[in-house]
């Protein structure tokens, strides 16, 4: 499967319906609980990937981490799964990951689909707290195609911050679309 190609420029692209491993939390990026809920997703990914592995069932490939932001300290981090993956697995695992150690936010990961459809979503290239330059740039581009941004902001996270310089860190950055409705007029 070939890698998307992500454009700096605002795109309009057509987002499936997606299955996601998916924690909330409240608190600043980056911060402890924010530090803590990425702790929970990927023992949890890794873990039910190699269980199915192991036991002959389908795997699949661990991507990057997402992040859907209704503020800014309120989000939601998820890592996409097939549709395959149900819910007892995910509590089996967690029990498995609590008995190893692993801290207690793996009970909170649930399953959940996300149905975006028509979005516009522009490239980030260079430090996540400047992703409010990219969001300026999408909210000026609807603005001028007629277009309103609707519901929260969805961050795909392309790098590894462990391993990449701040001023190339790439992120895609999405907002769901709808056409605006005219002054006046009911939606």
């Amino acid at each position: 499967m070939a890698k998307p190609n992500y454009s700096k420029k605002p795109t309009l692209v057509e987002i499936p319906a997606t299955h996601y491993l998916s924690i909330e939390g409240h608190g600043q990026p980056g911060g402890p609980e924010f530090q803590d809920a990425i702790g929970a997703l990927y023992p949890m990914a890794y873990t039910i990937k190699m269980t199915r592995k192991f036991s002959g069932r389908a795997s699949f490939p661990v991507a990057p981490l997402e992040g859907v932001y209704s503020t800014i300290t309120d989000w939601q981090l998820q890592l996409p799964v097939p549709s395959v993956i149900r819910m007892d697995e995910v509590r089996e695992t967690a029990v498995k990951l609590i008995e190893k150690g692993k801290t207690e936010s793996v009970q909170r990961i649930e399953l959940v689909t996300r149905k975006e459809g028509r979005c516009l979503q522009a490239l980030h290239v260079g430090p996540y707290d400047q992703v409010a330059e990219t969001i300026a740039i999408l909210k000026q581009f609807a603005d001028e195609n007629g277009l309103e941004l609707v519901g929260p902001h969805h961050e795909i996270y392309l790098s590894d911050p462990r391993r990449t310089a701040p001023e190339r860190l790439k992120t895609v950055v999405r907002y769901p679309v709808r056409k605006a409705v005219a002054p006046g007029r009911p939606s």
